[in-house]
């Protein structure tokens, strides 16, 4: 059996965003940290880092964040940009303030455009962002999308050939599923991941994304009880529904 690693306690809150290694510090002496039930009053003191410890470990009360491998489903809304640096409303800015100091950081799962609305995931785990982001997988990502004029009825043919090639790509794109809804509205299933790709692909049918919406990653979909911008925290068996 693997012994769990250790940690100081400062260390290990800071690197979580709960504030720096003094203010830890000034929280252990003031008996706001407990674990299992008792104050630690040394921050400095080492810990075991086991996967209970959220669950044992907690600041005024309330049980600590996952320590590691946070995954994190968001309802992302119109208008918001996947970016830690871009200017204008970014979607890290709904997340609780100290999750935007983890270390590592928190990073988008691919990316959604400032007009994509939906399904967005976000993580600390690196791993799993390559997972799910790597060509060889081929995670299939769905999309929502209105039209500003009508279907003719060949881009489903078209879109399932792997034979389009969009403007200034060097090769075709794989196959891909519509599902018509109406004559201006579709379900679109691609396994790639290329610039602006939804978008480009109906331009080239000489048609106009007007709205777009990702509704599922993989087998996993955007709940309708969340709302845009609302978010929700993944366990183990979410997570395995985008590579089912």
């Amino acid at each position: 059996m693997t012994t769990p690693p250790t940690s100081r306690v400062d260390k290990l809150l800071s690197s979580m965003g709960y504030g720096s290694r003094s203010e830890m510090a000034q929280l252990a002496k003031g008996g706001r940290i407990t674990l299992d039930g008792a104050a630690l009053s040394d921050a400095s003191a080492r810990i075991r880092v086991t996967a209970d410890l959220p669950t044992r470990m907690k600041i005024d009360g309330q049980p600590l964040d996952p320590v590691a491998g946070l995954v994190i489903l968001l309802h992302k809304p119109l208008g918001m940009t996947c970016s830690h640096k871009e200017a204008g409303p970014l979607v890290y800015d709904i997340l609780p303030p100290r999750w935007r100091q983890r270390s590592p950081a928190i990073s988008t799962i691919g990316r959604l455009d400032k007009q994509t609305s939906g399904l967005l995931l976000l993580t600390d785990d690196g791993a799993l962002l390559h997972r799910v982001i790597s060509p060889r997988r081929h995670v299939a990502k769905t999309y929502r999308a209105r039209l500003a004029r009508p279907l003719t009825g060949t881009e489903a043919a078209l879109f399932a050939s792997g034979g389009l090639m969009l403007e200034g790509d060097a090769k075709p794109l794989a196959p891909a599923q519509l599902q018509v809804i109406s004559e201006t509205e579709a379900l679109l299933t691609v396994t790639e991941g290329r610039y602006h790709q939804v978008r480009r692909m109906f331009a080239a049918t000489g048609n106009h994304v007007e709205d777009l919406h990702r509704e599922s990653l993989g087998s996993l979909a955007l709940p309708d009880s969340l709302s845009p911008g609302q978010w929700a925290l993944l366990d183990e068996d979410q997570i395995a529904l985008i590579f089912a």
